[in-house]
């Protein structure tokens, strides 16, 4: 298949969804607490997206049977949402798609709970900003590679490991559409970007080994080493010769304002 540039309008139109989107990530904040069920997350959110006229991008999604992917520790995405209650100290990664329109937005954010080890923040925070070093990447006659080796080089620094399983992608009328953005590469590597293209870039990483598995629940996906795993994610174009994130942790960072 072949990448689907989109015209302004459709940008546009995904930006709106990202709008609600981002409403939602910041209303789910708040009920980041000690003793919150991640289910009842999950249901606050259903409710609120389509209170919004908007429908989740994750519900029934190849049978997946929630609105969030709920990750939690050293779960690296696609947690079920369920009545384990969070802990001082947890870490927890809130994956959501919104539907609006006839177009999807997409993004994730790890939060911390409580009182977080510093170790444990300072892999929030480096993956936090390896997605924007990624973003800058995003520019015309760049290459997929440079976004990856962005991401990669920066959370190498620290002794951090990129999944390699688990990837970005492009994104518009559908969830998931052409190109793979993946969270390593080289420089100068993989289809070029051009205007117009919209993708979802997403950096999955563990503070110890890269390897993962999946959990007998048969979605989650956790590190085998079980050391934990943080997951930050922005719906971004690249419109004027420049990129643009489409989605927002505007409404997050109202409430977390110091991470």
């Amino acid at each position: 298949m072949s990448i689907i540039y989109k015209t302004q309008k459709e940008i546009d139109s995904i930006k709106e969804s990202a709008e609600i989107l981002g409403k939602v990530h910041g209303e789910i904040a708040k009920r980041i607490k000690v003793g919150t069920k991640t289910k009842d997350l999950d249901t606050f959110a259903e409710k609120f997206i389509k209170e919004h006229g908007a429908l989740p991008s994750f519900l029934n999604y190849n049978g997946f049977p929630f609105s969030l992917c709920i990750s939690v520790n050293e779960v690296v995405v696609h947690g079920l949402p369920s009545d384990y209650e969070l802990k001082d100290g947890d870490i927890i990664s809130v994956d959501c798609g919104v539907f609006y329109k006839g177009y999807h937005a997409d993004s994730a954010y790890t939060y911390p709970v409580g009182n977080v080890k510093p170790e444990v923040l300072q892999l929030l925070k480096a993956t936090k900003e390896s997605l924007y070093k990624g973003i800058e990447q995003v520019k015309p006659n760049g290459r997929l590679g440079d976004v990856g080796s962005a991401i990669q080089k920066h959370v190498e620094k620290f002794g951090y490991s990129v999944v390699r399983e688990l990837v970005g992608h492009g994104i518009g009328q559908d969830l998931h559409e052409e190109p793979i953005v993946q969270n390593y590469g080289k420089r100068g590597e993989g289809k070029k970007l051009q205007n117009g293209i919209v993708i979802a870039i997403e950096p999955m990483i563990n503070m110890g080994k890269k390897e993962i598995e999946k959990m007998v629940d048969d979605h989650g996906i956790r590190t085998v080493d079980k050391k934990p795993s943080a997951h930050f994610e922005h719906t971004v174009a690249l419109i004027n010769n420049k990129p643009e994130i489409l989605t927002t942790f505007k409404y997050i960072e109202e409430v977390f304002p110091n991470f």
